[in-house]
């Protein structure tokens, strides 16, 4: 596997990051390769989100995380990213659209592409639904508006939440019981031994937080996590590459 930062300004525009960066990972083996967009959790492009980039290469995908606070960092961007994201419109999305536009111009791309993303991320997931991709993954993203105006006409979703995730336990049965109603593909499992970002694979944010982060059910939870990414990659290669679903 290949892992490299690239430049996505120009495909971004004017309404995108006035600099926007990258990190893509690529697959072992011979192509062609769908394409999955990794949408960065609140605290930015860390070794743990990279992580979690080359995961997902490691299934079989052309892997893209797009810098979403490259216009400053987390500092001077997540508040505007979150601003977006509670609108539904905006920067962040013309961002996240470049690096989909990205993965299709690839020359070993099959067309098709989806999204997973974390805390915030996850967020971003949920609003995407139903704005092209080929499958979402929202993993304890927090949902705002109209969820289910939200997911109308979506694309096929798996999700996943810790039920020690206080915050965000309406959001589950609102995605399951939307998407159902709809006949739209979908797989929602709240962990009942999971808090939030349970999926990451080391704590991450700022080292003084941590204490009060694991006081507040925040960080690893391994045996959670392990079948959250096995379900995400089996749902993932039905969507995204055509595999027949598990009997």
């Amino acid at each position: 596997m290949t892992t490299q930062q690239v430049d996505l300004t120009d495909l971004a525009g004017p309404t995108g990051s006035r600099r926007l960066t990258g990190h893509l990972a690529r697959p072992e083996g011979e192509g062609p390769f769908p394409g999955v967009v990794v949408v960065h959790e609140a605290f930015g492009v860390d070794d743990v989100m990279l992580r979690h980039t080359e995961r997902v290469a490691a299934m079989g995908y052309h892997a893209l995380m797009p810098d979403l606070f490259s216009d400053g960092g987390a500092v001077r961007c997540l508040v505007s990213t979150f601003r977006a994201l509670r609108a539904g419109t905006g920067k962040p999305f013309v961002d996240v659209d470049a690096a989909k536009r990205f993965l299709t111009a690839l020359p070993d791309s099959t067309g098709k592409v989806g999204v997973i993303g974390f805390c915030m991320g996850g967020g971003f997931c949920l609003v995407l639904a139903g704005k092209g991709f080929d499958a979402v993954a929202p993993n304890y993203g927090p949902a705002f508006g109209n969820l289910e105006a939200a997911l109308q006409g979506s694309c096929p979703v798996v999700a996943s939440y810790g039920g020690k995730d206080k915050g965000l336990l309406g959001v589950p049965p609102v995605i399951e019981e939307t998407l159902t109603a709809q006949g739209i593909p979908n797989d929602v499992k709240v962990y009942p031994d999971a808090g939030h970002s349970f999926l990451n694979d080391a704590p991450n944010g700022p080292r003084p937080l941590r204490p009060l982060m694991r006081l507040s059910n925040v960080g690893p939870e391994p045996v959670s996590a392990a079948d959250a990414w096995d379900r995400i990659e089996a749902f993932f290669a039905v969507h995204l590459k055509g595999a027949a679903p598990a009997a």
